[in-house]
């Protein structure tokens, strides 16, 4: 699987979120670890080089769980913006957190209650950077 690629605004304020939840004791420290993993492991790009394939942070990301075909839908948002009714799921989630930065058909193993399910990225919606909002 090739690396994935966070734009720079979104590195730096979801290190800013994590650090806070952190110090708030809001996150876990294996949940931040996790993520920070996932940030430090990332090709950091200016917003306007991300490619419209990828998810980034206030992406509307359409996946299926290839284990039972189902599909969902949902925006990944930072914490404070997160809305399960209107399907805008926090960065701090596990699921966002195993989304961030692949891109649209990656599969991703990703460890749900009931065990291991591999996810499939089927298509982006909507991703900030491809509609020239760089600044959201």
């Amino acid at each position: 699987m090739s690396k994935l690629i966070v734009n720079q605004l979104d590195y730096a304020r979801i290190k800013k979120c994590i650090n806070d939840a952190k110090q708030f004791k809001s996150i876990s420290n294996a949940e931040a670890e996790k993520l920070m993993f996932e940030l430090n492991s990332a090709q950091i790009v200016e917003p306007m080089a991300i490619p419209s394939n990828v998810v980034t942070m206030n992406s509307i990301v359409k996946l299926s769980f290839l284990n039972n075909k189902k599909q969902v839908q949902f925006q990944i948002v930072y914490p404070e913006q997160a809305n399960v009714r209107e399907n805008k799921i926090s960065i701090f989630s596990p699921i966002a957190t195993a989304l961030i930065g692949y891109k649209v058909k990656d599969e991703i193993e990703w460890i749900v209650p009931a065990g291991l399910t591999k996810i499939r990225i089927d298509e982006i919606i909507y991703q900030p950077e491809a509609a020239g909002d760089y600044n959201l």
